[in-house]
């Protein structure tokens, strides 16, 4: 049996994938978080600006206990609160007996305190520090060394509930969608996500086709599709009584489809010659 065979991206473009099956929800696009919804946490970096005093403008840290030191106020307690908010502290405490009337801007000079999860078939899976309020799907991907050539197409994003003790959602995306445009953007991630990359399921095709071998199944692919896929058949082959070896209850059965037939996990494809 031949090793996985991999296509160019124009012929995977003529392909088309089907929904997965119902179940998780799949989703080919998020909007991205609204920037001034954005908490501080720990190991941020803060911009602050005081206008008129150079003493006060800098750059801090916020430690792991979510807080930071700042001239004239001492500790000041940050992680959890919107810029906004922390903007409003400081003006508030500012005010109160040190500086009149205080101009106060706060920024995120480096984002560390949030991050997300890689696993399954990339090259470099794990912890991925988002550098930004957002992160894309392709950017965790790239960071974590791009998926392996055995990796599916159909990615699984577990993304924790709104509140503590909410329940985990599972949201699956098409890389490939995403990877060529066809979503209409790229997915946004959260803080927390744990992206899964399978490994992909494959088919075997066999016959007289210009490319025997094995291939990557992608959800929803036809018999037709598979047939594309290995190049289309030799001028001796024909897409007629088509034969495809598929294990039932274990056993191994040949069964007579046609083109518009689903592919299955495991399928060996048989393409016979002609009748003269």
């Amino acid at each position: 049996m031949s090793t996985i065979s991999f296509v160019p991206l124009a012929l995977a473009l003529a392909l088309q994938t089907a929904a997965p099956p119902p179940g998780p929800k799949t989703e080919e696009r998020k909007a991205a978080p609204i920037s001034g919804s954005y908490r501080i946490g720990a190991q941020d970096q803060l911009l602050i600006t005081v206008a008129d005093e150079p003493e006060l403008t800098g750059k801090f840290r916020v430690d792991n206990d979510g807080s930071f030191i700042f001239p004239y106020l001492g500790r000041v307690g940050a992680a959890g609160k919107t810029l906004v908010e922390l903007q409003g502290t400081l003006t508030r405490d500012l005010a109160n007996g040190y500086l009149k009337n205080p101009q106060v801007r706060v920024e995120v000079d480096q984002y560390k305190s949030q991050s997300v999860f890689v696993s399954g078939e990339v090259r470099s899976p794990g912890k991925i520090t988002m550098a930004g309020s957002t992160m894309t799907l392709l950017e965790a991907l790239g960071q974590a060394g791009s998926p392996t050539p055995t990796a599916s197409t159909e990615i699984v994003i577990t993304r924790r509930g709104t509140s503590s003790d909410g329940p985990a959602e599972e949201i699956r995306v098409n890389r490939r969608e995403v990877e060529t445009g066809r979503a209409a953007q790229d997915f946004y991630l959260r803080d927390g996500d744990v992206i899964f990359v399978p490994k992909a399921e494959t088919f075997y095709i066999s016959g007289l086709v210009r490319n025997p071998g094995s291939y990557v199944l992608d959800p929803g692919m036809t018999v037709e599709q598979a047939i594309a896929l290995a190049g289309g058949v030799t001028d001796r082959g024909s897409d007629r009584g088509i034969i495809v070896t598929r294990k039932v209850n274990g056993i191994a059965v040949d069964l007579g489809v046609n083109k518009v037939e689903k592919v299955q996990p495991g399928d060996t494809i048989k393409i016979r010659g002609r009748f003269f």
